[in-house]
């Protein structure tokens, strides 16, 4: 766990927290499409209407990653609050994000905290997603990156127990 810039990870690629219609407007998948340019949201749409709809809950998809100094950005659609099963289903859309990068032959990334801003998963949920998800991890570097305060305090809490 970092606590950082995602858009500055020394990494191969970093994971966007995404919404199953790769629409980046908000949090950080604004910051991420902003940074990377016109091109990732053009390949994000392609993407959706390429595959026929919104992506589901704990999927994930890569892009390119545009004008950021990445290989790729992989975008993990976490769940939201209220939908059930939401601890299982961010492991989940986590997890398929590594296996992306493994896929591509990456061998880093980094992710922020997927579900626990708009979509409102609660912090200690997030947490216990976060290090299941990253110990189980087929990389051989996966960095956790945080600049909220009380998320980074419900990691810690978790990693103390």
């Amino acid at each position: 766990m970092v606590r950082g810039n995602l858009l500055q990870e020394p990494v191969d690629a970093i994971v966007n927290a995404a919404n199953g219609h790769l629409a980046h407007g908000g949090g950080v998948a604004a910051l991420i499409a902003r940074a990377a340019g016109p091109e990732l949201q053009s390949e994000s749409d392609l993407l959706v209407r390429n595959h026929g709809g919104p992506f589901p809950t704990g999927s994930a998809v890569v892009t390119t990653a545009g004008k950021l100094p990445f290989k790729g950005v992989i975008h993990a659609v976490g769940p939201r609050q209220g939908e059930g099963d939401e601890e299982n289903k961010l492991v989940r859309a986590l997890s398929t994000a590594f296996n992306c990068a493994k896929d591509k032959g990456w061998t880093s990334v980094s992710f922020p905290a997927v579900s626990s801003g708009i979509f409102a998963v609660p912090l200690e949920v997030c947490a216990r997603a976060y290090l299941r998800a990253a110990r189980a991890s087929p990389l051989r570097k996966v960095r956790l990156c945080l600049r909220d305060q009380p998320v980074i305090d419900a990691v810690l809490k978790e990693l103390g127990k």
